[in-house]
């Protein structure tokens, strides 16, 4: 047996049906060329296991933690407090992309709109939102599928914080917008499916954001603009996109969440290169 060898079927990114790699025209939906790259990757293949690009997104943000913590490794790092322990200085996080209203119209960096969501400011907030992520993501991966979650969770994050900076939030980080992207998708999505599913999904989902909106009243520091901004930019997109019941995931959804990619991976390689230059130059 060939370890290497490539295999010769796979399921169809559209409709999820065995057949083969060499197939023109998928047998059961009709796409054509399914085993093309555009078509079969990473992050259209095994859309059912929705461990698959939720991992990546965690990955990258454990990554892009680490790294805020290593340009600028202070003694105060390792603060007793549990709300501290481990928090980035905010020079780290100013280099790596931290955004707000300083950044965005005195630095004029906005690339630091998609940065921000992968930057945190200790350990306890980047665990907190890496388990809202990971609840959250399989349920909209399954309503609406890998390209629209994809999707959803970027422009979150995009306007949540956007929408923060003319608000007048100075210096804002987290993937928190984005999550609440996804919680304003979920909301959209059980509001206009209904049936027993349907506001089930609703009532505990909104259990959430009206949880996570009295909490950032409650304590100083917490975003709560780029929360909002979130959700309704999550439900507006879910809205615009469709879910999976109503509306199949097309060549539309895949070429946006491909720009999203290509947008973020650019983004997040710039942000490396700027925070190693300014970090050990």
């Amino acid at each position: 047996m060939q370890p290497n060898k490539k295999r010769n079927s796979l399921l169809c990114p559209n409709c999820r049906k065995l057949i083969s790699r060499s197939a023109p025209v998928c047998p059961h939906c009709g796409l054509k060329k399914p085993g093309s790259m555009w078509k079969d990757n990473i992050f259209t293949r095994n859309s059912v296991d929705h461990a698959g690009i939720i991992k990546v997104i965690i990955i990258a943000n454990i990554a892009m933690f680490v790294l805020s913590l290593v340009i600028d490794l202070r003694p105060s790092v390792f603060s007793s407090s549990p709300f501290t322990f481990l928090s980035p200085s905010n020079n780290s996080l100013l280099v790596l992309g931290s955004t707000g209203t300083i950044p965005l119209f005195h630095y004029h960096r906005w690339w630091s709109l998609i940065s921000a969501s992968f930057l945190h400011g200790s350990l306890l907030h980047i665990i907190f939102n890496m388990i809202a992520l990971n609840q959250l993501g399989p349920l909209i991966i399954q309503e609406y599928g890998k390209s629209r979650m994809l999707i959803i969770y970027t422009l979150s994050g995009i306007v949540g914080y956007l929408l923060s900076a003319l608000l007048g939030v100075q210096f804002t980080i987290g993937a928190s917008a984005a999550v609440c992207g996804l919680i304003g998708a979920a909301l959209y999505y059980g509001k206009s499916r209904g049936g027993t599913y349907g506001q089930a999904i609703y009532t505990q989902i909104g259990g959430w954001a009206v949880g996570i909106i009295i909490f950032g009243f409650m304590v100083p520091g917490i975003n709560n603009s780029g929360h909002v901004g979130g959700m309704l930019m999550g439900a507006l997109a879910a809205y615009l996109l469709g879910y999976r019941e109503r509306r199949k995931e097309n060549a539309v959804h895949r070429a946006l969440s491909m720009t999203c990619i290509i947008c973020t991976s650019g983004v997040l390689v710039w942000s490396v290169i700027n925070g190693l230059w300014y970090g050990f130059a």
